[in-house]
């Protein structure tokens, strides 16, 4: 099942049997609205935090996904997710409200693709008939712990992103009908030094190029194999330097194939910056634009890059750079 150094191939080829996402307010203008299955006008949703509106996202994408599989929350064996908060709160509250075994991840915004490559192994190596893998994010519960509240209206530069409010979750099987997952690269950490948290596209995107190339090498694939190649989150300053990148690195991927999650999300007038960001961000476009596009016949193969900026506040205020990742997933019809 392991070919080359980083790369699981699943034999079995589990099965995306369902999948959903859940956005706030501003995902609801963006590019992307008609592939949310549920869109809030309250950036709250009801709750008296932020911190409670992320967890709420997530619970809404998770309980979206067994509905539309046709199971209950008692049919699921693992429930796998990661998110920004402190502790991964959103993602544990989330397991304590559905109730099954849990195992809590952290890879920042890469967590996407981590929980859906960890989920697919368990469905292979057959520890699972069924897995929910989820991923969330909430813009003013994020910009509150790593930059400012949004209350305090401070300034951000060009290369700043914009949080996703959203939440996506997939709901996996050995047996059913659906985009399958056929191949996951695990990535490793890649800091190049920078210490910018308004600049994490350049941070993260040599983490994105070393994962892409690592993904082609061992499983001696030509990126002509796939309809799209999709970075996470790099937005439009890191996407820019990833492909130039790999220009350097002699590896050619089509411009009309490879691009990038936190661009695809907002509409260019929308206030975002260099695009978007978050956990939800991968998870929502992945969950919800590209596996609806692959369910209509659209796109037959994707792989899905999800970037993460492993830093903290701590780390931050005690000067330390940002160690960076990317997991990728193949996904096929």
């Amino acid at each position: 099942m392991l070919r080359g150094h980083q790369t699981w191939v699943f034999d079995s080829k589990p099965i995306i049997l369902s999948s959903a996402a859940v956005g706030g307010p501003f995902e609801a203008k963006g590019n992307l609205a008609e592939d949310f299955d549920i869109l809030h006008e309250d950036l709250w949703l009801g709750q008296d935090s932020f911190e409670k509106a992320e967890k709420k996202l997530l619970e809404e994408a998770c309980e979206k996904a067994i509905e539309k599989a046709g199971k209950k929350k008692e049919d699921i064996q693992f429930f796998i997710s990661g998110d920004l908060m402190n502790q991964i709160i959103s993602s544990s509250f989330t397991a304590r409200t559905l109730g099954a075994p849990y195992l809590g991840i952290f890879g920042a915004c890469s967590s996407s693709m981590e929980g859906l490559a960890l989920g697919s192994l368990l469905i292979d190596s057959k520890a699972a008939k069924y897995v929910v893998a989820g991923a969330c994010s909430h813009n003013a519960a994020a910009e509150k712990q790593f930059r400012y509240p949004t209350e305090y209206g401070s300034q951000k530069p060009p290369t700043a992103q914009w949080t996703v409010t959203g939440a996506g979750a997939v709901l996996l099987s050995r047996k059913g009908e659906g985009p399958r997952v056929t191949a996951a690269t695990i990535g490793r950490i890649v800091d190049m030094g920078i210490s910018d948290p308004f600049n994490m596209g350049e941070a993260m995107a040599p983490a994105a190029v070393d994962t892409i190339e690592t993904h082609f090498r061992d499983l001696n694939i030509d990126p002509s194999y796939y309809d799209v190649i999709a970075t996470g989150d790099l937005g439009a300053v890191g996407h820019r330097i990833a492909a130039d990148l790999l220009i350097k690195h002699r590896m050619k991927i089509p411009s009309k194939i490879f691009t990038d999650c936190g661009i695809m999300i907002y509409k260019k007038e929308q206030p975002v910056m260099a695009g978007g960001s978050g956990c939800g961000c991968s998870a929502t476009v992945t969950y919800g634009h590209f596996l609806n596009r692959m369910r209509k016949g659209e796109l037959k193969r994707i792989l899905i890059v999800a970037t993460g900026a492993l830093m903290s506040p701590m780390s931050y205020q005690q000067k330390e750079s940002i160690p960076c990742i990317a997991h990728a997933v193949s996904i096929e019809m």
